[in-house]
C-alpha cells in the first residue's frame, strides 16, 4: 500500500509544479536523518504529503543535503525545475549564499524561491531574553534537570505530587524546538511550583531561593510563552497559505503593546499567573521585554 501511495504521488509531481520543505536532525542514536514534506495543488486544493525520509549516511553539510534530494528526484523521474519554492529553517548552513542548500538549488532552478520558515523566525525572535529573565528561565531548566535526571529524585518527586493531590506528578524537560516546549515546560512547572519548592528544601537550597526570587518572572514567561503557543498553533496545517501566516503574525504583534499597556495597569486578563502582587519593577521588566519583542518582530517580520 504505502509504495502504491508513494508511486501516485510522485506520478503526480513528475507534470507538476510543487514547493518543498527541508529539515536535518540527529536522532539520539547519532543517525542523521532528513526529512522532505511538499505542497501542490490537486483538484485545486492545497495539498500537503511527506516526500521522503532518508538518512544521511556520512555529514549533514548541505551539499549533501542537496545530492540527497537530487538523488531521490532522479530515481523517481522527478524534475528539479517542478520545485518553484524551497522553505527552510533559516540557519546559514541551509540559506549561505555561497555553500548553503539554497544556493546548490538555485544553480539548478535560478528562480527558486526561497522561503524561511514563519514558525522558526518566531522562534528566533522569542529568544531574546533579558538577563534576568534569562537567568529565572535557567533556574527552572535546572530545577526540572535536577528532578528528572536522577532516577531517585523523579519517583520522590512523583510520590511528592501524589501527597500533595497535584494534578500532574512529573516535570517536562526544556529544549530548544521551534515551538511549544518552553510553554509546556513553563507550564507544568508552574502548576508544580509549590512542590517543586518543598521537594528542593533539603535537595538544593541555593536553587529553591533563587525560583522563590524569579517566581514573578517565571509566572511571566509561563503565560507569554502560552500565548506564543497559541500563535504557534495557528502557524500549522494543510490549508494555509502565504497571507495568512503574516496575519495571524502581524494579529499578535499588535497585541504585544497592549498586553505592555495591560500589564502597566495591572490588567493581568491575558497573564493569569501573574500575582497582583507584583512590584513595580518586576512590571516595569515585563513592559520594557513586551515593547522589545515587539520592535524585534516589527524588524524581523
Amino acid at each position: 500500500m504505502a509504495e502504491n501511495i508513494e508511486e501516485s504521488l510522485c506520478n503526480h509531481l513528475k507534470t507538476s509544479k510543487f514547493s518543498i520543505q527541508l529539515d536535518e536532525s540527529t536522532l539520539p542514536t547519532n543517525v542523521a536523518l532528513l526529512l522532505s514534506y511538499m505542497r501542490f495543488i490537486k483538484d485545486e486544493k492545497i495539498c500537503q504529503e511527506l516526500l521522503f525520509a532518508r538518512n544521511l549516511e556520512t555529514d549533514t553539510k548541505k551539499e549533501t543535503v542537496f545530492k540527497t534530494l537530487e538523488k531521490f528526484c532522479n530515481e523517481k523521474e522527478i524534475l528539479l525545475k517542478n520545485i518553484i519554492s524551497a522553505a527552510t529553517d533559516g540557519v546559514p548552513a541551509m540559506t549561505g549564499c555561497h555553500k548553503g542548500f539554497i544556493s546548490y538549488l538555485k544553480i539548478q532552478i535560478p528562480d527558486v524561491l526561497a522561503v524561511h520558515c514563519v514558525i522558526h523566525r518566531q522562534h528566533l525572535v522569542v529568544r531574546n531574553l533579558s538577563e534576568r529573565l534569562f537567568q529565572s528561565l535557567q533556574h527552572v531548566i535546572r530545577a526540572a534537570n535536577k528532578i528528572r535526571n536522577n532516577s531517585l529524585n523523579d519517583r520522590l518527586f512523583n510520590q511528592l505530587c501524589v501527597d500533595n493531590d497535584e494534578g500532574f506528578n512529573r516535570l517536562i524537560f526544556h529544549t530548544e524546538v521551534r515551538w511549544l516546549s518552553k510553554g509546556n515546560c513553563l507550564t507544568r512547572f508552574c502548576n508544580l511550583f509549590n512542590s517543586v519548592i518543598e521537594f528542593l528544601e533539603n535537595k538544593d537550597r541555593e536553587l529553591r531561593e533563587n525560583l522563590i526570587t524569579s517566581k514573578n518572572d517565571i509566572a511571566y514567561l509561563t503565560d507569554l510563552y502560552t500565548l506564543l503557543n497559541n500563535m504557534n498553533l495557528q502557524l500549522q496545517g494543510d490549508d494555509l497559505n502565504l497571507i495568512k501566516p503574516k496575519n495571524i503574525v502581524a494579529a499578535f504583534v499588535a497585541k504585544l503593546l497592549l498586553h505592555k499597556k495591560n500589564i502597566g495597569k495591572r490588567e493581568f486578563h491575558n497573564f493569569p499567573n501573574l500575582s497582583v502582587s507584583c512590584n513595580n519593577d518586576d512590571l516595569l521588566v515585563y513592559c520594557l521585554h513586551l515593547e522589545n519583542l515587539h520592535s524585534a518582530n516589527i524588524e524581523r517580520f
